[in-house]
């Protein structure tokens, strides 16, 4: 992860941020989602069965995280995604921003859209077992509640936020683990 946020770090030395928006906004964003990734980074925990789980993983296997720098569901399940690959010397972590690998982006669209963060686990031949996101069903769910009703994206993100803070990456790790126990 380090490449990652070191990445990020000189992007925004540069007032610029991953892909081609450099917009105030999004440099904003990004500056938000580095703080928020950096805080799961050191205060976020594995729930105890990621661990055991995980460490019973016996076969090679590439996790591949689809992601930008200014995305907030990203920066709230990347450090998640690092620390679980992290437990299993088998698994193969790396990141690829979206606007950088649309060819391998779009084939896992979700709901027709380029929704990211995107985790794509593969076996050591290549097969994907599973693929995963962009967050939580449960948040998920909120969220496309909050856009049904119309509610101002300044409105969802603040409580996406919320969600997120209150779950403390749960969810994720839960739905990560299912996916896992199905193809083993």
């Amino acid at each position: 992860m380090e490449n990652y946020t070191n990445l990020i770090n000189t992007l925004l030395s540069e007032d610029k941020t991953t892909g081609d928006n450099h917009s105030e906004a999004m440099i904003h964003y990004t500056k938000m989602n580095l703080k928020r990734l950096n805080r799961w980074m050191s205060k976020g925990v594995l729930i105890p069965e990621a661990v055991s789980i995980l460490k019973e993983i016996k076969e090679p296997q590439q996790w591949i995280v689809l992601t930008e720098a200014w995305c907030g569901d990203a920066a709230h399940a990347l450090g998640f995604l690092w620390k679980m690959a992290n437990q299993n010397e088998l698994i193969k972590f790396e990141w690829k921003l979206r606007d950088e690998n649309l060819e391998l982006m779009d084939q896992y669209l979700t709901n027709g859209g380029r929704s990211i963060p995107k985790l794509i686990v593969r076996d050591k031949e290549g097969t994907d077992l599973f693929d995963w996101g962009p967050r939580p069903s449960q948040i998920q769910a909120a969220y496309l509640k909050m856009r049904e009703n119309q509610m101002p994206y300044s409105e969802i993100s603040v409580e996406l936020q919320k969600l997120y803070n209150a779950d403390k990456g749960v969810s994720t790790q839960k739905e990560i683990l299912a996916l896992i126990e199905n193809v083993t």
